[in-house]
């Protein structure tokens, strides 16, 4: 196809396709699948090789958010029988992280449910962030607790904290009928704080929230201009007692056309799959390590992955390698124009939207007008039948007397 050749060597070349180009990714037929996976491949390649980067959830504080999010399962209003906990002290949170360390992640996600932090609450952070890189030479660890009011970001900088999770979600024409408790804008400004003090900045989306091809496409090209490190690509879990959990709308091939489209579009930054890659993904997860470069190891914040052993499996078995600690994630290129620790020198699927896995990473910010009434979510007809018998509400982990999953 004469399209993928040029976006081929687009990714190739780090140059920004068109807009018609990206939605044509997505407008493609089940028939043309496989050369759109082998065309992103090679760009994939050509950026990180073979390399897989696992990363490993922390869910802090779990539940119990003011924000009206519809896809998250720790909503103000949520009816999702999800684990509820406030904090975890810091010598649980470490005990958590070496679960996902030992089995072979070279970064940990601390996240928390809840609008933003205060300061005490980026006081705890701090003395966990201390805790974990005390006794894990090495270790990445990312944040993600919401919108940051001045000078927070600074702090987890100084803290130990090598990246800043907030994900942009969906576009902002949309945006509106997903959340009322904050802004799109908001988002954005996070995002950018975490830039300026020096983090690597890692926001991605949600897929399967009712939106359209045209949604998408503008999303990630938001995130393109936003030049994050990492984007991950969340599928969405539709919880049961949450406003989404009728959009069943995602197919295996979707998931890889949506994932091919991100890398094509931002072909030298880590994409990740993130929460919901076993409910939509399912058999055709091995294909997408062909597109993204980085995956969760384990559970999410409130829903429980397949097993960590079955992952390293999977990468195994698709012909891919684990991404050592000592290896750099991103390109030479993006290291040094970030001049920084970025997420590759060291950077929920609907429910679980946190550090890039839906659901926990808090929303809003501090200044915002009343918000008008909610809105009914965007939704169309479903394109795949339900699979409720793979959502799986985490009871093991972080918040349990129970071995996590890792």
């Amino acid at each position: 196809m004469d399209l993928l050749n040029t976006l081929l060597d687009k990714g190739l070349r780090r140059e920004l396709p068109t807009r018609e180009e990206a939605l044509a990714v997505l407008a493609t037929s089940d028939d043309e699948l496989l050369d759109v996976v082998a065309a992103a491949g090679k760009v994939r390649r050509q950026w990180f090789g073979r390399r897989v980067k696992l990363n490993y959830l922390v869910n802090l504080k779990s539940g119990l958010c003011p924000e009206d999010c519809s896809y998250c399962s720790q909503r103000l209003g949520s009816k999702a029988e999800i684990l509820k906990y406030t904090w975890l002290k810091p010598d649980q949170a470490s005990e958590a992280a070496a679960a996902g360390l030992a089995g072979g992640a070279k970064r940990v996600c601390l996240v928390a449910s809840g609008r933003g932090p205060t300061d005490r609450d980026v006081d705890r952070v701090s003395d966990t962030i201390k805790a974990i890189k005390d006794q894990n030479e090495g270790v990445e660890v990312c944040a993600c607790l919401g919108l940051l009011s001045d000078g927070q970001a600074e702090r987890l900088r100084e803290a130990g904290a090598d990246a800043y999770n907030h994900n942009l979600n969906t576009s902002e024409g949309t945006y509106g009928d997903i959340t009322t408790t904050h802004t799109y804008a908001d988002r954005v400004d996070t995002v950018q704080k975490a830039h300026a003090a020096g983090l690597s900045a890692c926001s991605g989306l949600i897929a399967g929230m009712g939106e359209s091809d045209e949604d998408l496409v503008d999303v990630v090209y938001a995130l393109r201009a936003l030049d994050p490190d990492s984007v991950p690509v969340n599928f969405l879990i539709p919880f049961e007692g949450t406003p989404l959990a009728k959009e069943w709308n995602l197919t295996p091939q979707r998931c890889l056309r949506i994932l091919a489209m991100v890398r094509f579009v931002c072909p030298d930054v880590e994409v990740r799959i993130a929460g919901g890659r076993e409910v939509h993904l399912r058999t055709m997860q091995p294909l997408a390590l062909h597109l993204a470069n980085s995956i969760f190891l384990g559970d999410y914040l409130t829903s429980e992955g397949q097993a960590g052993k079955a992952d390293l499996d999977m990468i195994t078995d698709a012909g891919f390698e684990v991404e050592g600690t000592g290896e750099v994630t991103l390109p030479e290129h993006r290291v040094a124009a970030h001049a920084g620790p970025g997420c590759g020198s060291h950077a929920d699927a609907a429910s679980d939207a946190g550090c890039g896995s839906h659901g926990g990473g808090g929303c809003g910010s501090a200044g915002q007008e009343q918000a008008q009434a909610p809105k009914e979510p965007v939704s169309k007809e479903p394109v795949s039948a339900a699979r409720t018998d793979l959502v799986s509400v985490r009871r093991r982990g972080a918040g349990t007397d129970l071995a996590p999953n890792a």
